[in-house]
């Protein structure tokens, strides 16, 4: 039964052969983990978290109309609850104040940000990462390591096309900050 779409497998569950839910579980565990460890920061919430989204995501399974992309349907219903997961632990995350990122062009975002590449300078753009808050993580992983589309993006979270341009803009901006203060703390380091 692999290699079938989506509606094919949601049509028998719906039908009653419930079996096909693990073909389903099998395509989507993995991404959707991915996105819910990048929000929460914590592989055991968020292997308990997965497994709620397929949980929810069973038991709503006649409320997905068929309307829509079914993938988009399950990230928003991943998105949300790491959101509210993360938010009801009230985690504080690092603040960026806007002076700094006005004085970033666009040129120097995408210059920096394309060079990384090394083990070291990966390990900056995670630190970094973990820095932001929970749903700019969510829509750096969504945006450019799911290749989710920005009307994807807009599904998934709720926010218009505008809104969502503008978020990704600044999160990039804030990345781009807080890996040249990394950069320089390495530099420091080196230096002693």
């Amino acid at each position: 039964m692999e290699g079938l779409s989506d509606t094919y497998y949601i049509n028998r569950i719906l039908a009653g052969d419930t079996s096909c839910f693990a073909c389903l579980l099998d395509k989507y565990s993995q991404p959707l983990f991915a996105l819910i460890f990048r929000i929460v920061q914590n592989r055991e919430d968020a292997e308990e978290l997965t497994e709620d989204v397929f949980i929810k995501a069973f038991r709503q399974l006649e409320s997905f109309r068929g309307e829509g992309n079914f993938a988009n349907w399950l990230y928003r219903i991943a998105y949300n609850m790491a959101i509210s997961a993360v938010r009801k632990k009230k985690i504080e995350y690092l603040s960026i104040e806007d002076s700094q990122l006005t004085n970033v062009s666009e040129e120097e975002v995408q210059e920096a940000l394309g060079s990384y590449g090394t083990a070291q300078q990966l390990e900056w753009l995670d630190r970094a990462l973990a820095q932001l808050p929970p749903d700019d993580r969510a829509l750096i992983q969504l945006f450019y390591m799911e290749e989710k589309s920005l009307e994807d993006l807009t599904g998934i979270t709720g926010l218009s096309l505008s809104n969502l341009k503008v978020k990704l803009h600044r999160i990039r901006k804030k990345l781009y900050v807080l890996l040249t203060e990394e950069e320089k703390n390495q530099d420091v380091v080196q230096k002693k």
